[in-house]
């Protein structure tokens, strides 16, 4: 049972790995506007977490610094309140896990209930994909 916390072990911090998600045959991705998840399976080796996340908001869309925290910030507390069904759905199977990395794709900045909501749809779908 997954708590309601954002560890280090659930954060993406290898570059092969990142590479591998975003340049690899094995990825794929879907969209809920204004978020976007590339995600991939991968065996899970012992004390990892069943579950890697990488937030990205781009300069592009936000010039000002501020504004793109404030974006993760509202992604990665919509991740950690809705990844409940995943981490049940992945308990499953464990010698699977799944590295994901959240893209915003806006120009504009959305309320928190929004990009939770836009969350759990994702994160729903994902789970009936896996």
């Amino acid at each position: 049972m997954a708590t309601q916390t954002l560890s280090k072990r659930e954060r993406l911090c290898s570059m092969k790995l990142t590479d591998r998600l975003f340049n690899g045959a094995g990825s794929r991705s879907m969209a809920a506007f204004p978020v976007r998840v590339v995600w991939m399976e991968k065996e899970r080796e012992e004390h990892e977490s069943p579950v890697q996340i990488l937030v990205s908001v781009s300069k592009r869309h936000f010039k000002r610094a501020v504004k793109r925290n404030r974006v993760k910030r509202q992604l990665r507390e919509a991740y950690r309140l809705s990844k409940q069904p995943l981490y049940d759905k992945l308990e499953q199977t464990p010698q699977r896990a799944v590295v994901m990395a959240f893209i915003w794709l806006s120009d504009e900045l959305y309320s928190s209930t929004a990009v939770a909501n836009c969350m759990k749809t994702l994160i729903q779908r994902l789970t009936e994909k896996l």
